[in-house]
């Protein structure tokens, strides 16, 4: 699998300079459903073809989110283990695949006993605080404050499942503040939220909360923020600030039947029948996307205030991505760029250096055990599938690449297509169809199948290859399955 080899004693020498200190905090700010090109920090290493997809200039401007990659790194392939919400959120939090914790899919409950990141820094003496959307304590809804908190010491703003957008406080604790549906469910309404009441306002609020009784630290705290995932609308005065854009369909809106896999069927809630984008929706998108940094700008503010920033890492990434009318589909859940790739920016000044630009590969999976590292924690995941790059985060070079591979999967009890992909290439097998090798840099439409193309035998040899030894690694099921057995 070409697995890098470590430096055993750089990442002794590292752990020791950290542990002789004070152990940095860290904030984790995970959004929901995110399609990386909102992003100007991706935008600009895109050709403008690429950039801009739904029409020329048609852009957010994210200046707080982007001063996290210029001050520190940022990841061109992190990929998610699942393009889906519950499964990716269990393997970036335990560094097993969603599978192995009871959560292939979404709305399950993750096993009881699962050891997390949290639980680990709990050992190791920080104090831990989940805030947000959790999605893996089966299907409650909200479920405000589950009983079971997996290492999050301080859940009380956890919600297990949602896109609410008006929330409040009560005496009872936190509540969405929108009337109730029939189905006793409060609905996401807008009302009258404000600065103080919309969801990702008053989260931030109760995260600079927590950061500001914890200062003097180690804590850790993750801010999980239901936007920019649909319901598509935003509280003023981010509900018009996009309305004057032209959004343009995408080009892979109106691709042919040859140039669609068998796994990316034709039907469904996410399929766009009438090639059309909904304007308001994707001005909605681009508010909510705006909203989301300027409080980005607000944590990083706190954190200067506080004289944190130094001795605090921060993680900026997403669960899945938004296709967004590509390959005439929305949300998620295929293994398209646009569905499973998202964005992952770590900065911590003095330790990570400013301008990094790491092209290898990594997944949800490789968080757990690559941030524990980089906190010098004593303790780290056991008996994990997923990996520790810390390295590639520490080491001086401005630039990492390699054609390591990483493993994606289907988000079904039984999953209808596996992937691996490097840096470059992409094999996906599926129960419906021939495999299908993109190649990324000719190809970043993903519209055409080079599996049977002879030039680029020995690359699907190899990743083939490497998807059997990660099947192996990651106990996947369909090793059973005789319609993906063939294809190995």
């Amino acid at each position: 699998m070409r697995f890098p080899i470590l430096l055993s004693a750089l990442l002794i020498s590292v752990a020791s300079s950290l542990t002789a200190q004070n152990p940095p905090n860290l904030v984790i700010v995970m959004t929901d459903e995110h399609n990386l090109r909102t992003l100007g920090c991706y935008r600009e290493l895109m050709s403008p073809y690429q950039a801009y997809v739904w029409g020329d200039g048609v852009k957010v401007e994210t200046p707080h989110i982007d001063s996290i990659a210029a001050e520190g790194t940022l990841l061109t392939n992190f990929y998610v283990s699942t393009p889906v919400c519950s499964p990716s959120r269990a393997a970036f939090l335990t560094g097993k695949y969603p599978h192995q914790v009871g959560v292939p899919t979404n709305d399950l409950s993750m096993h009881d006993g699962t050891v997390t990141i949290a639980e680990v820094l709990g050992q190791e003496g920080y104090a831990t605080s989940y805030i947000g959307k959790w999605h893996l304590d089966g299907t409650g809804k909200p479920q405000w404050e589950p009983e079971r908190k997996f290492g999050w010491q301080d859940n009380r703003y956890m919600f297990n499942r949602g896109h609410y957008k008006n929330l409040k406080e009560t005496a009872d604790g936190p509540r969405v503040n929108a009337p109730m549906g029939k189905d006793g469910i409060p609905r996401s309404d807008v009302g009258d939220a404000d600065e103080k009441s919309y969801t990702t306002d008053f989260l931030m609020d109760r995260t600079l909360e927590f950061i500001r009784e914890e200062k003097d630290g180690p804590f850790c705290v993750m801010l999980s923020l239901p936007d920019p995932h649909g319901p598509n609308h935003v509280r003023a005065p981010y509900d018009e600030m996009y309305q004057h854009f032209d959004f343009k369909e995408p080009a892979t809106m109106f691709k042919s039947d040859a140039e669609t896999p068998g796994w990316s069927a034709q039907s469904g809630n996410n399929y766009i029948e009438d090639q059309q984008l909904n304007p308001d929706a994707m001005a909605a998108i681009f508010g909510m996307v705006k909203c989301i940094d300027d409080n980005i700008g607000r944590l990083l503010a706190e954190l200067d205030l506080l004289d944190l920033t130094d001795d605090t890492i921060v993680v900026f990434t997403s669960d899945h991505g938004d296709l967004m009318g590509e390959h005439r589909r929305h949300n998620k859940g295929v293994p398209y760029d646009m569905s499973a790739k998202v964005a992952f920016l770590v900065k911590h000044p003095g330790a990570i250096p400013a301008g990094k630009q790491i092209d290898a590969t990594m997944t949800s999976a490789d968080f757990g055990p690559t941030v524990l590292s980089l906190l010098g924690a004593n303790r780290t995941l056991t008996n994990v599938p997923g990996r520790d790059f810390s390295l590639n985060f520490i080491d001086g070079r401005s630039n990492i690449a390699s054609n390591r591979s990483t493993y994606l999967r289907a988000t079904t009890v039984k999953p209808n297509w596996l992937a691996v992909t490097d840096s470059r290439h992409k094999l996906v097998i599926s129960d419906q169809d021939e495999p299908w090798l993109f190649d990324l840099q000719v190809d970043p439409d993903e519209l055409h199948n080079y599996a049977s193309d002879p030039a680029y035998a020995e690359i699907r040899q190899r990743l083939t290859h490497d998807l059997r030894l990660w099947m192996q690694r990651v106990e996947e099921p369909a090793l059973a399955n005789p319609a993906f057995t063939r294809w190995l």
